[in-house]
């Protein structure tokens, strides 16, 4: 008997919502031309910060793509000379790709980075046609350098970016 009743009280409602429903008008983007807002907490396209003078934030030190669930970073480092330099530290990423197929916009490798240098922005969403459009590659994540410096590599005078790392707290020698 309370199936029967069940049956009896919802089918009508669900009937109704199906009817009220019938005289709204489908809502469809024409998309690229049209776009609907994104919410605030979205995560776009990635991309690769540099510093003030140029130099690129990333180190290559990979910590982004062992972060990545999805194994979607590939980051190949080099060693900096003052001839050439890219970062301010020890290496850079000679390689620095994205497999955006594979990328699930966690955030993780924004969260992993120890420099900030790579950031998921909201200004778009990755688009393209066939998968190797879908590899973003350094000089397309690679943000342009502020007018008026040079972008990299740069040639650095000798000691500029030596910086010796002191343990802490210091260790006592004198024994």
């Amino acid at each position: 008997m309370g199936l029967i009743k069940d049956v009896l009280t919802k089918l009508p409602t669900g009937f109704a919502t199906v009817l009220k429903t019938l005289k709204d008008k489908p809502v469809t983007v024409q998309y690229p031309e049209e776009t609907r807002p994104m919410s605030a907490r979205f995560r776009g396209r990635h991309h690769l910060k540099r510093y003030d003078d140029g130099l690129e934030r990333c180190i290559g030190c990979s910590l982004c793509a062992a972060a990545c669930p999805a194994d979607a970073i590939y980051v190949e480092a080099a060693e900096n000379t003052n001839e050439e330099r890219y970062s301010p530290g020890e290496r850079y990423s000679k390689t620095y790709e994205i497999n955006m197929l594979r990328c699930i916009f966690c955030g993780y490798c924004e969260d992993a980075c120890p420099t900030n240098a790579i950031v998921l922005e909201s200004l778009e969403f990755p688009t393209g046609y066939t998968r190797e459009s879908m590899i973003y590659k350094k000089d397309m994540l690679l943000e342009s350098p502020p007018i008026s410096v040079a972008a990299t590599p740069q040639r650095t005078p000798p000691g500029k970016y030596d910086r010796p790392i002191l343990p802490y707290p210091p260790i006592d020698t004198a024994e």
